[in-house]
């Protein structure tokens, strides 16, 4: 299949489904045409990028594991449990930040409106 009808498949620009392929996530070969030519199981290739992306993994992380995923199942793929540690502590760090940005913001509204409230008196 063509790109572009990948693309329509699977709902992944054109742009994206080329990094893919330069990322080594997906394979095509060339025509005659110089255009490029995707299996039919390219579309599930993609649909799995999407859900590990939409995870928040990078494809630099995804390449290490994708492989074995197609090939097996997720449960069978010791290579994954890694990754998934590390985005999830990367959360929990964003989490703790985040609360923390949250309480000073709340300071500063607390401030705020006691000093609007003093300056009227």
């Amino acid at each position: 299949m063509k790109i572009g009808e990948l693309s329509r498949l699977t709902g992944v620009s054109i742009r994206s489904l080329r990094y893919y392929e330069k990322q080594g996530l997906i394979a095509s070969v060339r025509l005659t045409n110089g255009y490029r030519d995707f299996s039919p199981l390219t579309e599930e290739t993609v649909k799995t990028i999407k859900l590990y992306l939409n995870l928040g993994l990078t494809t630099e992380q995804i390449a290490g594991f994708l492989n074995c995923v197609l090939q097996n199942k997720e449960a069978f793929c010791t290579e994954v449990m890694p990754i998934y540690n590390q985005k999830l502590e990367e959360i929990e760090r964003q989490i703790i930040e985040l609360n923390q940005i949250r309480a000073n913001l709340l300071d500063r509204m607390a401030y705020v409106r006691l000093e609007g409230g003093a300056n009227n008196r």
